[in-house]
């Protein structure tokens, strides 16, 4: 590596190519590129522009000119627009009536080879060492005579620091005949830093640079504000066409996001501060206080230089600017760039290594392993996915746990702790073989409306929140989901994480806790799940893709097509398409997996009607279960569509609503809204014939418990705005809705029939009847189901009852019976996962790319 440059900042490439490394993997803290990286906007504005390239660009940057004479409060004539700062900077000193130049040093090594090749007496002003590099303007004023070009850095590179404007103006307005040509190419990383642009005096010159900035240094684009008169004679020897199309459309956008400029100061004055820190505490290393996104260093070791210490860095990829050949600095010093935290600490990790002479620390993950399913679109599959994944996991040996950070559903479970977490994550629990917790789930969201639900936070509830709300909550919600998802990796091998809905919600993404910013947290690479049976889902991948800050970009490892029927060979010039597309690899095609046996992971299939069976079925008994609007806990019944003998109906209107064997109400998140539909759509009337008529089982659970009875009172604004409501009439109970949720896992009996049923308490109601037979008794002798003598019509607050085995069939003997039909007198459908997840297992370990997928894991 002797040969090696590292004298030019940024050429990674150069770099790379000398040192026979891949270019990614090297941390290049050489260059000073804004760590943010590019503007979210970035990547589909050029995408979306691309056709603007067949088109000449506007000569005169037009738009772009007025925007920026807008942001500087100066005429548009005052502005000159180049390919790069770099054009302008050369271009000057061959049209301004000066022979001499003076630059403050040290400095940007550029500044002297343009006015050398202006063919100008260069004159260097020492910022002393002693001073701490920092500009002394008198200093610098008495080598002033007249007819010169002053060139300063602000903030200077490669110090980073800035000198007060007002200095500047004044030191100019006191010398008229004298140039000062101000480079601002880092001053947007100062914070409170004023730029000269605006309020500066006429022989002041400011160069303004786009690459730094905003993170595109490939899209060359600069900018000089001077006076009119010197801006037309550089006009004159510009090249024409020089700025073309889509750099002055980028430098359009850019000018106008101001919260990206915020993001961005706030990010470098967080690492500047770690970074330093931790780089001020190795003896050898002197660090001097800069203001802009980087650091200047001096080295003094008895052995090593600093290009010595770039080499070494060098074998471990990182690069590093050495700084010997800036003019008043020798072989001691060097610069690195502010980078993102894990990368600076790996940077000062590394660097006390190399200077102790100790063993390099090999670059270990911070985290437990993990592995996040993201999706195209909500229903893509991600849940079944993270089961089968937890479960193949498991089966090769890890102690796995299943994540995520945000739940949206009404279709919720009770720990043996009395916490409430979504159903889903209880699956990948159980494929896990692991007890449901609620760090599993450690923020649940229950709509209650189309603008509001029930917050639960570590499975409590913290109380009802419209939108906007929540928004302002959500940073409190994510910091219990990080101490949850912390807690969890202690504990166990590896987690596999679930994101929700998509990543390419642009308008949720600025306060997402749940995709891209919970998979950089727990640093975990993603996967983005696609239902290809919907269609279009080459297309989704590659749009979700696009909508992407580079950022999240780099945490998608590959596609998982999701749902395939058909002949696989068949998706190959898709894949590679989509592969030439992304840079990303489709890691799986999953099938289709027709009744796999396992609860959906929430309504979003329940209402589009895949619950609905209409193939034949041998000839048994039919169930009606009535969709409610705020339906929760659907699952419940997930047991029934198991038995070969029934024919599970989903009704939504009273046409579809015959003569069924029994019909079920099921639980709601939102009781009164669903009485109100119930009646407004008519089904009320229908359920209340069926009862007169006595030929159908009439059953409530929870909610539909209480939608059964006589009246539901809510007093304290739970579901309304304290309303009371009168109920079906079917059985006559009455409902009070509480504030407090009663929230249980229960063991219980079927007084009936002596048969032990279980499940759990999810309710803010408290029902009380009397003449009512009692059907449904804790083992602690409380009462939480009622029913009519003949057992026409119950209802119970037990979610999960069907679950049970024994008492399920006897409910449907019960049913064959009353239609005339021979009772089985035998249990013939057994609920049990197990044998669902195993298969499970093994259809998508077939269909993965598992060796990829572990090793993007760190797994073996």
């Amino acid at each position: 590596m002797s040969g090696i440059n590292f004298r030019h900042g940024g050429n990674i490439i150069k770099l790379a190519r000398e040192a026979g490394l891949e270019q990614g993997n090297l941390l290049d803290f050489s260059a000073n590129i804004n760590p943010l990286g590019p503007p979210d906007w970035f990547r589909p504005l050029v995408s979306s522009r691309l056709s603007s390239l067949v088109h000449y660009p506007d000569p005169d940057c037009s738009r772009l000119l007025e925007i920026m004479a807008r942001r500087f409060q100066v005429d548009p004539q005052e502005i000159l627009i180049g390919n790069g700062s770099t054009e302008l900077l050369y271009l000057l000193p061959r049209v301004l009536p000066v022979s001499r130049a003076l630059i403050a040093v040290p400095a940007y090594v550029d500044y002297a080879k343009a006015l050398h090749l202006a063919g100008l007496a260069v004159h260097y002003h020492d910022q002393k060492e002693k001073n701490g590099f920092r500009l002394v303007v008198s200093d610098l004023e008495s080598g002033l005579t007249g007819g010169e070009l002053v060139v300063l850095g602000q903030p200077n590179n490669p110090t980073g620091l800035a000198v007060d404007p007002q200095e500047i103006r004044s030191l100019a307005g006191r010398h008229p005949e004298t140039f000062f040509l101000v480079d601002e190419a880092f001053a947007d990383f100062v914070d409170n830093l004023e730029s000269l642009a605006g309020r500066r005096p006429p022989n002041v010159i400011v160069l303004q640079s786009f690459t730094k900035f905003y993170a595109i240094p490939g899209l060359r684009l600069g900018a000089a504000v001077l006076t009119p008169t010197w801006a037309e004679k550089v006009r004159e020897v510009l090249p024409p066409w020089s700025v073309n199309t889509l750099a002055q459309q980028v430098g359009e956008a850019a000018l106008q996001d101001l919260e990206y400029g915020h993001q961005t100061r706030r990010l470098v004055r967080e690492q500047r501060g770690l970074l330093s820190g931790l780089l001020s505490g190795l003896p050898q290393l002197t660090v001097y206080p800069g203001e802009a996104n980087f650091l200047f260093l001096r080295l003094d070791h008895p052995v090593l230089t600093a290009r010595d210490l770039a080499q070494r860095l060098l074998t471990q990829g990182l690069a590093i600017r050495v700084c010997d050949n800036y003019e008043g600095l020798d072989e001691r010093f060097f610069r690195v760039a502010v980078r993102t935290a894990n990368e600076n600490r790996r940077l000062a990790a590394v660097l006390e290594a190399v200077l102790t002479a100790r063993p390099v620390p090999k670059v270990t993950r911070q985290k437990t392993p993990a592995l996040m399913f993201q999706g195209t679109s909500s229903n893509a599959g991600k849940s079944l996915l993270t089961a089968a994944l937890c479960r193949i996991l498991l089966q090769d040996g890890y102690r796995v746990a299943p994540f995520k950070s945000q739940n949206m559903s009404l279709n919720s479970f009770v720990t043996q702790d009395g916490g409430e977490m979504g159903r889903a994550q209880v699956v990948q629990a159980q494929a896990s073989r692991l007890d449901p917790d609620v760090r599993m789930n450690p923020v649940l969201l229950k709509p209650s409306s189309d603008t509001g639900a029930q917050v639960i936070v570590l499975g409590r509830p913290v109380g009802n929140m419209d939108v906007n709300q929540y928004i302002d909550y959500k940073p409190q919600a994510f910091a219990q989901a990080r101490a949850a998802y912390d807690s969890l990796a202690r504990e166990f091998d590896v987690i596999v994480l679930e994101g929700a809905g998509s990543p390419a919600e642009v308008n949720l993404k600025h306060h997402d806790i749940v995709n891209m910013r919970m998979a950089e947290y727990a640093e975990a690479p993603v996967l983005l799940v696609g239902d290809i049976d919907r269609g279009g889902v080459f297309a989704s991948f590659i749009g979700t893709l696009e909508v992407l800050a580079e950022w999240e970009r780099r945490l998608l490892a590959g596609f998982i097509v999701n749902r395939f029927r058909g002949q696989e060979e068949l998706l190959e010039p898709a894949f590679r398409y989509t592969e030439r597309h992304t840079g990303l690899p489709v890691l799986g095609t999953v099938p289709y997996l027709k009744d796999h046996g396992l609860p959906e992971e929430d309504s979003v299939s329940y209402k589009s009607g895949a619950f609905d069976r209409s193939e034949d079925r041998e000839a048994g008994i039919e169930i009606a279960l009535i969709d409610l609007p705020h339906i929760s806990n659907f699952t419940d019944f997930d047991a029934l569509r198991i038995e070969p003998d029934v024919h599970l109906r989903i009704v939504r209107s009273p046409a579809d609503l015959n003569q069924p064997d029994a019909v079920i109400l099921p639980g709601s998140k939102n009781v009164i809204g669903d009485l109100l539909y119930l009646r407004e759509s008519g089904l009320d009337r229908r359920l209340n014939r069926l009862a007169e008529e006595g030929r159908t089982e009439i059953v409530g659970v929870c909610g539909g418990f209480q939608l059964l009875g006589r009246e539901i009172a809510d007093p304290y604004g739970i579901e309304s705005g304290g309303r009371t409501l009168e109920g079906l009439g079917l059985l006559p109970v009455s409902t009070i809705l509480e504030k407090e949720k009663t929230l249980e896992r229960v063991q219980a009996r079927h007084l009936p029939t002596g048969l032990p049923i279980f499940g759990y308490e999810i309710h803010h109601g408290r029902t009380e009847g009397q003449g009512l037979t009692p059907i449904v008794q804790r083992e602690d002798g409380e009462t939480i189901g009622l029913g009519r003598e003949n057992g026409r019509i119950w209802g119970t607050y037990l979610h999960g009852a069907f679950d049970a085995d024994a008492f399920r069939r006897w409910f449907i003997d019960r049913l064959r019976s009353r239609r005339g039909l021979e009772a089985v007198g035998a249990i013939r459908a057994v609920y049990d996962l197990e044998p669902a997840l195993d298969r499970l297992a093994d259809a998508v370990r077939r269909s993965l790319q598992m060796k990829t997928i572990y090793k993007l894991m760190g797994l073996k």
